[in-house]
């Protein structure tokens, strides 16, 4: 018996599957798909199929809660703004007013062109 899954999506929401909004889903797809490959590899090379169980599964397990704990914590663009603030600098530092009183005052009427 097939399990049939909802994607609730409203107007100008956010895709949200199981509790797991935006971005987050593309991470857990992502990682499903390269542990999937991690354990094709670990199989081919010959290692036991218990020993690749041992190994993805945790691993599988450890993926989904981190992704469920940043989609709840962050929500749908936290992560990123998280990301992009870290990025910014603390403070900006001049050693000299020159950059400042060589300014130029923009002239009105050229703007007014454009």
């Amino acid at each position: 018996m097939a399990t049939v899954y909802e994607i609730n999506k409203g107007v100008n929401r956010s895709i949200e599957f199981k509790g797991i909004k935006a971005q987050y889903i593309t991470y857990l797809a992502i990682g499903m798909v390269l542990l999937l490959i991690v354990f094709a590899v670990l199989y081919a090379l010959g290692v036991g199929i218990y020993y690749c169980l041992a190994i993805v599964l945790p691993v599988a397990v450890a993926l989904i809660v981190f992704v469920q704990h940043f989609s709840k914590t962050y929500g749908e663009y936290g992560l990123s703004r998280r990301i992009a603030g870290r990025r910014l600098p603390s403070s900006i530092r001049s050693r000299s007013r020159a950059v400042f009183t060589t300014l130029q005052q923009p002239d009105h009427a050229t703007i007014e062109n454009h």
